[in-house]
Formats: structure tokens, sequence, C-alpha cells
């Protein structure tokens, strides 16, 4: 099977890509490699925008993986007419190339996001989205866009994912348990917003197989999926995230209880995913916590600007890098 993973050499992708070629697949990155590449040597990746694919371009590949586009909601709100752009257009324009060209099947890495503020619910698929801020609204509408073209000849497959953590290639600082882990080595100091605010936490290793089993599963199968390795609130994050670097590296930081009020406040079912696709999640936050520390060493300064989406976006957008660079083929 030739699988396109476009922004593959992304946190998710850096783990995602080498478990799918372990597996056989022949798998093509195509990526601009803003944050580097922590891929394999013998990664065939082809550093160019994703807009400048053409039909041609998807021509031969059974899958497409989209996991590209602004991920978080600091750069969204940095750059908003950037942000509709590359979450709520391409991967709808994606997904109309890939049809044309024969590819069998897309799955699109969305995010839990699109659920916005809600009041002490479970919320699954079939629950309203209200998000109306820049990210989960854009990713909202690159689902939706991406569904218009589902049939029985093109199957879609779009993950509602919680805030992924975890140990990764290409490491990130900027999301929950990542974060509050670095502050405690840094800073000895965990710091909460609102520790009443629900999240669903997903463990980058739980991701990967997800992904894997949206791969492997029948064409039939088509819909929108919550992914997620538990809900927890931010409250609950902390305490874990304390008694891990605690066991593991014999700290016993400060937690400071902020009242910072949130738009987002979301816990998910995940049973559909279980149901449909097999996605049994295995890692804990405490997993999480153990594996950072017993990695502790290899980040050095946790103040690099590739360890932050949002300084290594600015950058960028101060300075734009080449948008086209020529193909790295293994």
């Amino acid at each position: 099977m030739r699988i396109m993973v476009i922004g593959g050499a992304g946190y998710i992708g850096s783990s995602l890509v080498p478990r799918l070629m372990a597996r056989g697949y022949d798998v093509h990155v195509v990526d601009l490699l803003w944050f580097g590449n922590q891929l394999p040597e013998d990664a065939k990746v082809r550093t160019i925008d994703a807009n400048t694919l053409t039909e041609e371009d998807l021509k031969g590949f059974d899958q497409v993986i989209f996991l590209s586009g602004l991920s978080n909601d600091p750069m969204a709100e940095f750059s908003p007419s950037r942000n509709f752009h590359e979450n709520g257009a391409t991967p709808p324009y994606i997904a109309w190339l890939a049809k044309r060209a024969g590819v069998k099947r897309m799955i699109y890495g969305g995010t839990c996001s699109v659920y916005g503020y809600t009041v002490d619910e479970l919320y699954d698929e079939e629950r309203d989205a209200t998000c109306g801020y820049p990210y989960g609204l854009s990713k909202l509408v690159g689902e939706y866009g991406i569904r218009q073209l589902e049939d029985d000849s093109f199957s879609t497959i779009c993950f509602r994912q919680g805030t992924v953590c975890g140990y990764s290639p290409r490491m990130r600082f900027d999301l929950i348990v990542n974060t509050m882990f670095k502050t405690a080595v840094m800073d000895n100091l965990i710091r909460v917003n609102n520790p009443a605010i629900w999240r669903p936490i997903l463990s980058v290793k739980d991701a990967v197989t997800a992904y894997v089993r949206a791969v492997e599963a029948p064409y039939l199968i088509s819909g929108v999926f919550n992914i997620a390795s538990g809900n927890f609130t931010v409250g609950e994050v902390a305490d874990i995230v304390f008694d891990g670097v605690n066991k593991h590296l014999g700290l016993t930081p400060d937690i400071e209880i902020l009242d910072v009020q949130d738009f987002r406040n979301y816990k998910v079912s995940t049973q559909k995913a279980a149901d449909v696709l097999s996605i049994k999640t295995q890692f804990s936050i405490a997993d999480i916590v153990r594996e950072l520390s017993e990695l502790r060493d290899e980040f050095g300064n946790f103040d690099r600007d590739e360890y932050y989406n949002i300084r290594t976006f600015k950058a960028l957008e101060a300075a734009p890098a080449p948008r086209s660079r020529p193909m790295r083929v293994a």
C-alpha cells in the first residue's frame, strides 16, 4: 500500500511514519519541515507546500493522511486568515484532488476543540460542534469539506483528537502535560490556569495506533471519530504530573492555582472509535510523565524555539522561508 502523509515530519507524523514503514507500507511524506526533520534516514520526503500538489502527484496512492495545518489556538489567533486557509480550505482541496486521482481513503487529523465550551456533559460525535474561535472553527470547516466528498469509492475518516501529549522525535513543550512537566523540571512549579476545566488527553502513542487502525480498516468505513486516552480536569492533570516527577525525578514542585477563564471545556466519548475501528487506548498521563522523565536528558534546553509551535510560526511569518525545496528521496 502507498500512503502519502501530509505534515508527516510534525509531532504526530514523526512517530507515525516510522510505525507505518515498519509495517511494510510505502510511505511518502509531504512537509515544509518548519520544525526540522527527525524522520528515519530512509524516509521519502518531498519538501513542498501541500497547496502546490496536483492530481498527478496523488496518482498511485491508496491513502492520504492529512496532519498538516496550523496546530493550536495561539497560531490560529496570531494569523486568523492563514489559519482558515491552511485548516479550512487546504484539507478539502487535497481530498478533492485525491478523489480525482483514484485515492481510496483520506484520514484527517482534527480536534476535539470543535466542541467549544460544554457544561459537564460527555460529548459523542452526534452532539453539536459549536466552537466560535478560529482554531476549532477552521478545523471543523476542514472536516466538513472533506466529508462532502465521501462516497462508496472514497472513504473519509476524520479524527477529533484530544490534546496530544507525550514524547515524539519532533518534540513539543506547548501541550498541557508536556508544559507542566517542563515547568516542574525548570521552575519547580506547575501552573494551573483553571483546575475545573475538562480536557480529553491523547497520548501520542495512542494517536499513532489510532491512525494505523484507520489505515487498516475496511474501505466501507467512513465517519467522524473522537479519540482520547481519557478525560481529565486540568487540576487532576497537575496532580498526576506532580506525582510523576516526584516519583521519577525526586522533585516536589509547587502547584500554583490561578483563576483564568477558558473558552474550551469539553469531555468526549470514544466508544464509537472503539466499536468501529477497534481503537483501544493503552497509555495514561502517568505513562507520559514516566517516559518524559526517562528521556529528560535528551531534551537539553527546554527553551529551544523548535519546541514551541507559535515561536517558529512567528519567525516564519516575519521572514518566510522558501516554500518549495528540492525533493529528498532515500
